[in-house]
């Protein structure tokens, strides 16, 4: 009995020293995990943060040319047809959607929607324009009708997804 009282004396020090020292070098681990990560985390956000930055730029200058004011200033040629200005305000749209398709890996899904809506609205906003013109009509009466329908939608779709795109790149930073 006194053996085992002997034993059982050395036994509890020394299993609790073990478990303590067990504990501090999880505890060490975990911290040495921790930053780690933390040191990954900020070699990635580093490693990232310029095609970011650029994607929300050239994002936001897509929405730029295709808002619809821009888009006809500058595509505008007096002496096309309403289908012939349409056609080009459309296949502007696409070349500068299709331009900076990916992009989208960049920013969230949330906005990258917002990015297709915006371009779908002003496409809708070219074709009602053109829909409500005569064959015989030329470029500076679909300008007209453009500027007409802008005007009276108040806040357009781009503009509207451009100040979302600079709240979301602000959160980022």
């Amino acid at each position: 009995m006194e053996m085992i009282g002997m034993i059982l004396v050395a036994l509890i020090p020394s299993t609790a020293l073990i478990v303590l020292v067990y504990l501090f070098l999880k505890k060490q681990n975990e911290k040495e995990v921790n930053a780690l990560s933390i040191q990954l985390k900020k070699e990635r956000q580093t490693f990232f943060l310029e095609p970011r930055a650029d994607a929300y730029q050239r994002i936001v200058l897509l929405m730029e040319r295709i808002t619809p004011h821009n888009l006809v200033m500058r595509i505008y040629s007096p002496e096309l047809t309403v289908q012939q200005f349409q056609s080009k305000l459309l296949d502007a749209i696409r070349q500068e959607f299709d331009h900076n398709v990916a992009q989208q890996i960049f920013i969230s899904s949330n906005m990258w929607d917002h990015v297709k809506k915006s371009k779908e609205e002003t496409v809708k906003i070219v074709n009602i324009a053109a829909k409500s013109l005569g064959e015989d009509a030329k470029a500076m009466d679909l300008s007209a009708k453009i500027f007409e329908i802008i005007s009276e939608v108040g806040e357009l779709p781009t503009e509207i997804t451009i100040k979302g795109l600079k709240e979301e790149f602000q959160r980022l930073f």
